[in-house]
């Protein structure tokens, strides 16, 4: 491979036009040497060169599935990452760019995370009574623990099962880190709300006492998704008010009292499947990303069904953003001139353990 890399100055200024010239080009002469993914919340400008799409989960393990040499992942570092663990050796994870990370991911790292593990051996005898639990949403470092510490990744779509799968172990959970799927979770396992405790990782022994911990079946990460948050029940009330008819599905990210408030709670997959599998002319309001919210109800107005994202301001994962037709063309070109750019490699003893982690995951789910 060449060492020499294009500058990324000469594309930071280029049209948008250009850019999907020069895409196409690159991508013919890579051929299949190279796969695209997109996640659902990536903007259209680049989803539509799209090979795979869907969640983070599965883009890998159909990656994971081709003979493409080149990953190319368009959406945040946690999901190449990912990407890298479940992919063939000799398969390279490329993010585009660098800096599309994720808010909720970054609200718990390692050094966080061990902190809190030592606090509660102070109180427990962690290691026998406590699982750890991931959300996929987390750096791969968060994964190694997990996997290190007999504990398991979950997806937002497969959290109960991996959440009975735990507390069939363990007497309870320690889940990073977003508090509402946890939270979620738990309600649908009918855990009651003063069993999870909400652990703050910028307070000694996360702001709770002793015999709170004790108590605790379910201790949640103060963590949440930006985007997520911005829903609120008034934004439900309103719809409901204007279409008596009409039906409700959020993300489980959203807050608790935004999922209990709807009529349906689950993944970007399971929200996609479930407005498509529906009647004719419905209507629905949609708790989840912008782009993946606009993309849908176009797919389905030909059927009558219109969808309405559920708050009243612009509301999308300003990180995935940042995946643009200027980082995806000079990517790309690199590549064709043989330059591997943004390659994301995860250290081999964490890469080992974060799979382990995973692996355990796709065992039980």
């Amino acid at each position: 491979m060449q060492t020499a890399t294009i500058s990324f100055d000469k594309f930071n200024q280029l049209q948008d036009d250009d850019c999907h010239l020069r895409i196409r080009a690159a991508r013919d002469r890579l051929g299949r040497e190279v796969v695209l993914l997109c996640h659902h919340y990536q903007r259209a400008d680049v989803y539509q060169y799209a090979d795979l799409t869907g969640d983070s989960l599965k883009l890998s393990r159909l990656a994971s599935q081709t003979d493409s040499r080149l990953i190319v992942f368009c959406g945040v570092h946690f999901m190449a990452e990912v990407a890298d663990i479940m992919s063939k050796p000799e398969q390279i994870a490329i993010l585009p760019d660098l800096a599309a990370g994720c808010s909720m991911a970054d609200m718990a790292n390692l050094a966080k995370v061990e902190r809190c593990w030592r606090e509660l051996a102070e109180v427990l005898a962690v290691e026998q009574e406590v699982t750890p639990v991931t959300y996929i949403n987390s750096a791969a470092d968060l994964k190694a623990f997990c996997g290190e510490h007999g504990g398991i990744v979950c997806t937002s779509s497969n959290a109960g099962t991996i959440a009975e799968w735990a507390f069939a172990r363990r007497a309870k959970i320690l889940f990073f880190p977003d508090q509402h799927l946890g939270r979620w979770t738990g309600f649908k396992m009918g855990i009651p709300l003063d069993e999870m405790m909400v652990w703050d990782p910028d307070l000694e022994m996360g702001g709770l006492t002793a015999g709170q911990i004790r108590r605790a079946r379910l201790l949640l990460w103060k963590g949440h998704c930006s985007v997520h948050q911005m829903f609120q029940p008034a934004h439900i009330l309103r719809f409901r008010n204007q279409h008596p008819d009409g039906l409700v599905i959020a993300h489980p990210e959203c807050s608790f009292e935004v999922c209990r408030q709807s009529d349906f709670v689950g993944s970007t997959e399971h929200i996609v499947r479930t407005i498509k599998d529906a009647k004719a002319n419905t209507r629905w309001l949609v708790g989840t990303e912008l782009n993946l919210v606009n993309r849908l109800a176009e797919e389905v107005r030909h059927e009558g069904k219109i969808v309405q994202f559920m708050a009243p301001t612009v509301c999308m994962c300003s990180t995935m953003q940042r995946i643009d037709p200027q980082h995806l063309a000079w990517t790309l070109e690199n590549l064709a001139d043989g330059t591997i750019v943004n390659q994301i490699q995860v250290p081999e003893h964490e890469r080992q353990l974060a799979k382990l982690a995973l692996e355990r995951m796709l065992a039980v789910s």
